[in-house]
């Protein structure tokens, strides 16, 4: 399966924002966003020049994409959660964006137990937690309302789980997790609000809609 090896601030300049790929880099002065504001997109130097206005695709096009990098998807996986949203009922960009949000990396990711979506894909990968008392390894796993997720008690030991420890997390009210006893809960599925980023939906269902 092809996977992107570039560095990860790289995607970040590209789509001009954020997208939270290195964890707690991208809330320090380390983050590249931040301290080369004004160099515009990799490989160029200096302010960004003028360019011709941004076609109505190529701004659809970038929502895509920026997505796609946010939460670590290839486009054959990020087109499937778009035809499953499309043929839920709802409102098709929303629901799109509530089945990215109940993956189970990414739920790791705002539970806090990884600094980063990638970091929760690998935690997941390794088979460090289970749902429901039950051993996942797949990062694409949906969650439901009612699940238990937690650390294995025989992985708590694990040098990457020793900080979590009594740590304060901010997440989102959907879930919690309990960083004493590594379990936490799915308390109800996300709603807009939720998802806290810069993502313009609407944009990306027009895109496939053509």
């Amino acid at each position: 399966m092809a996977k992107y090896t570039d560095a990860d601030c790289r995607q970040c300049r590209r789509e001009g924002q954020k997208l939270f790929l290195k964890g707690e880099r991208c809330t320090s002065k380390k983050c590249s966003v931040e301290r080369r504001a004004t160099s515009g997109v990799p490989g160029q130097h200096g302010p960004t020049p003028s360019r011709k206005k941004a076609s109505e695709y190529s701004i659809q096009l970038r929502e895509k994409q920026k997505v796609k990098k946010t939460y670590g998807l290839l486009e054959k996986q990020f087109r499937s959660y778009y035809d499953e949203a499309a043929r839920s009922k709802g409102v098709t960009g929303e629901t799109m964006l509530f089945l990215l949000e109940k993956r189970l990396d990414n739920v790791v990711y705002r539970m806090g137990i990884g600094s980063s979506r990638a970091q929760s894909r690998q935690i997941v990968n390794h088979g460090h937690i289970t749902v429901n008392g039950k051993s996942v390894n797949i990062p694409s796993f949906c969650v439901k309302p009612g699940d238990i997720i937690s650390v294995k008690e025989s992985k708590r030991d694990n040098e990457m789980f020793k900080e979590l420890k009594g740590a304060k997390i901010v997440m989102p009210k959907w879930v919690e997790f309990d960083t004493e006893s590594f379990v936490g809960k799915i308390l109800q599925t996300p709603e807009r609000a939720d998802v806290d980023m810069n993502i313009k939906e609407q944009l990306i269902v027009e895109l496939y809609s053509k």
